[in-house]
């Protein structure tokens, strides 16, 4: 009885977050989060793209709180690569989900990157992106919901599309990276109160990021490499990342990771060929959420394949 008492209040806890914020206040939305963000780059930085210099397919599925009913489910897929020595493009799709599809966003973007030499090895790129968001909400699927308490007034559904832009900028040497980046500058307000148009209880706001690693050459066959990602939104605590991970006769990844006062993870990655990469993510909160019954920790699967030319198939694979 207690566990279903559990589930029970996670599947009202998004209709109280949107009741509670619709009394004059405003609910701060943040963009997905990954343990693999050293592999999904171009998600976050619209400079990344073609930095790898070869055509690069990336998707990575996560699952978050697993266990609870209802949780976070995001996937993402992008392509991206060089057209030239100094031009980059790359496509990105997000989904994300909440409360068995009560709750799904949608995104797609186009970036573009112009990249320039600092020195005969080291470059610096500046990155463009436009796309947009898709916001779609089914009230019919919160528990305990009646369509008199709809913020959107008769309807049980919502549905908004918004255009954004985002900018970054990324510099790396053959053993460095450092990069920041807004992905998104443009806030949008959703459910707007019809009669006053002041009261809010969604307001996509303004992400930033900034990523950087080093790698290091312990021996002939045995890469470390250290990683930091900090992430900021108004009205959410800073968000930091830090990971290392070791790379081992070019094949196999394994490392671990922290999210400041969130979860600890584990990470494994294996390069089957030169072209096709595997990897793997376990989170375990150390919250007060991963105390619950309910939360058996998160889940990532992330895979890439990537385009080599015949001149440049024996390359070494990039640890970044």
């Amino acid at each position: 009885m207690q566990y279903i008492n559990y589930i029970n209040k996670i599947k009202g806890v998004l209709f109280l977050l949107f009741m509670v914020a619709y009394q004059n206040s405003v609910y701060a939305q943040q963009d997905a989060q990954y343990t693999q963000y050293m592999y999904n780059t171009i998600t976050v930085n619209p400079a990344y793209a073609g930095s790898r210099d070869v055509l690069s397919i990336a998707a990575l599925h996560r699952s978050q709180w697993i266990g609870t009913d209802g949780g976070p489910n995001t996937q993402t897929l992008n392509i991206n690569g060089p057209i030239s020595k100094k031009v980059g493009l790359g496509f990105s799709i997000i989904h994300d989900e909440i409360g068995n599809n009560t709750n799904q966003n949608t995104y797609f973007d186009g970036s573009f990157s112009y990249t320039l030499k600092t020195s005969e090895k080291n470059k610096i790129a500046f990155g463009l992106k436009a796309g947009g968001h898709l916001l779609n909400i089914d009230f019919n699927k919160l528990r305990n919901y009646t369509a008199s308490s709809s913020p959107v007034g008769d309807s049980d559904l919502y549905k908004k599309f918004s255009p954004n832009i985002g900018a970054g900028i990324y510099y790396h040497t053959p053993k460095f990276y450092a990069g920041i980046s807004i992905p998104n500058f443009l806030e949008t307000e959703h459910f707007q109160n019809s009669s006053t148009g002041t009261n809010n209880i969604a307001t996509e706001k303004m992400n930033w990021y900034v990523i950087s690693g080093y790698v290091f050459n312990l021996s002939p066959s045995l890469k470390f490499k250290p990683a930091l990602l900090f992430k900021g939104v108004q009205g959410v605590p800073l968000q930091t990342d830090v990971s290392a991970n070791f790379l081992l006769n070019e094949k196999f990844t394994l490392g671990a990771a922290y999210r400041w006062r969130s979860a600890v993870s584990a990470l494994f990655g294996f390069q089957m060929t030169k072209q096709f990469m595997l990897g793997l993510a376990y989170d375990k909160e150390v919250s007060k959420l991963g105390g619950t019954r309910f939360n058996d920790g998160s889940f990532e699967l992330f895979l890439r394949y990537e385009f080599f030319k015949k001149e440049k198939i024996d390359l070494t694979p990039r640890f970044f």
